[in-house]
């Protein structure tokens, strides 16, 4: 059994087999992974990607899980969780922070710290390497606006460092959507600032944010990318989505670019309502809608 193999090969790290991943993305949706593992440092990362290598073993990485749908079929090989790779440490102006680590507890380190630069973050939960490999952003901040440098391993298993410069930072994009490449590590080039002043702000947003996003819901975050010159949400709801179940599902009442679980939904339900409101505008406006949430895994359960 490749469960047992890996936990001979590794034993000092996690792993779980036949694990559904509904417990783990914020949608509470997703099929079963063959096997799980939750390595603990970058050296234990570097080992299993060596392995899954020389055993030709297919290798799926996620973070914390919040801006991803999972098929229900699951996912077939080894699937990677960073989570417990969560330190953080503050040199200077620079926090220092491991790619399983929350944004949102970054947002906090820096705050404690008197460090300004990711107050808006501050509401979003995704991890470090997540918000890095998508460029995450809200209330007019990006991830790339307080990035100095990010850590990462190739798929061939060899670890290199990009500065900022060299991430090809866009809207929701970065490189590595392109490269595949495993967030390690990353550094934040932050102000010094006064903590209440930071505090206010983080204050302010999260008020704005519990005011308007359906938090008492399960879901996946901001489901489509902007439009350029439209407001997804208005588009939605002037078409008349909003309020439309579909299986356990529902575009959110208290904010149309959000989807919520409702009442046990599947991923397939996620997957046939996302395709219905991009067909939807697109007859009615003529937009085109793109996806912000990353779709993943297989149709069926099967085996690697």
């Amino acid at each position: 059994m490749l469960g047992t193999e890996i936990k001979q090969q590794f034993p000092e790290t996690i792993v779980k087999e036949n694990e559904n991943l509904s417990h783990y993305t914020y949608t509470k949706t997703g099929g079963p992974a063959d096997v799980l593992v939750f390595p603990k440092t970058k050296d234990e990362v570097a080992a299993i990607v060596a392995w899954v290598n020389e055993k030709q073993i297919p290798l799926t990485v996620l973070g914390n899980s919040s801006n991803v749908i999972i098929k229900d079929g699951g996912i077939r090989g080894i699937v990677m969780i960073l989570t417990e790779m969560n330190h953080m440490e503050v040199k200077r102006h620079r926090l220092i922070v491991q790619s399983g680590a929350r944004l949102i507890d970054a947002s906090r380190m820096a705050l404690a710290e008197r460090l300004s630069g990711l107050e808006f973050a501050c509401g979003i939960p995704g991890s470090v390497g997540g918000a890095v490999y998508m460029n995450a952003g809200a209330y007019d901040g990006e991830v790339e606006e307080v990035i100095e440098s990010v850590v990462v391993i190739t798929r061939e298993g060899k670890i290199k460092t990009y500065e900022k410069n060299e991430l090809e930072f866009s809207y929701r994009h970065s490189k590595l959507q392109e490269t595949n490449e495993i967030v390690l590590e990353v550094v934040f080039h932050l102000e010094k600032g006064k903590q209440e002043t930071i505090k206010a702000r983080m204050d302010d947003l999260t008020a704005l944010r519990e005011s308007k996003q359906p938090l008492e819901y399960p879901s996946c975050g901001s489901v489509f990318k902007r439009p350029t010159g439209y407001f997804t949400g208005k588009l939605i709801q002037e078409a008349g989505l909003q309020g439309l179940i579909w299986g356990g599902a529902q575009v959110s009442m208290k904010h149309a670019g959000f989807i919520v679980n409702i009442n046990s939904a599947t991923a397939t339900d996620y997957i046939e309502l996302i395709a219905h409101i991009k067909e939807v505008i697109m007859e009615h406006y003529g937009v085109p809608l793109e996806t912000e949430v990353r779709i993943i895994g297989e149709d069926t359960v099967g085996s690697v």
